[in-house]
């Protein structure tokens, strides 16, 4: 009988420290960086094969924690990405520079995909436009 008594004692002291521990956790971690961008879409429109391909994706942390973007992927080797490695403070911004091989006649769609520790996860842009061949 006291046995069982000790468990029960045991069991209802270790269940209620499991259930106390996230609210104290919580309670420090609130802090979360946001990315919001101006526009989540660029489109080229219709452009001449050869022509700079270099366009800019700018960005606020809107967010309370410093924004650090750990990695930039693209759809294909024909868009390559340069963006600061720094963190971005809360209310400041930034810029995500895009740069699409245009020496490829017609239209495109792609993607670029920013990863960071931004709440929400990874953010999806896309670029678009038709390239025409130089006279």
């Amino acid at each position: 009988m006291k046995r069982t008594l000790n468990l029960l004692v045991l069991f209802t002291l270790v269940f209620g420290l499991f259930n106390a521990a996230p609210a104290e956790i919580d309670k420090f971690d609130t802090k979360v960086a946001v990315i919001e961008f101006e526009t989540e879409i660029i489109d080229y429109g219709t452009i001449a094969q050869n022509s700079d391909g270099t366009k800019i994706f700018m960005f606020t942390n809107t967010g309370d924690a410093p924004l650090l973007i750990t990695k930039v992927k693209t759809s294909c080797g024909c868009t390559v990405p340069s963006y600061s490695k720094a963190p971005i403070l809360p209310g400041e911004s930034g810029e995500l520079e895009i740069k699409y091989d245009t020496k490829r006649v017609g239209a495109f769609t792609k993607t670029v995909t920013v990863m960071s520790n931004a709440e929400g996860g990874n953010k999806i842009l896309k670029i678009k436009g038709n390239i025409v061949a130089s006279k």
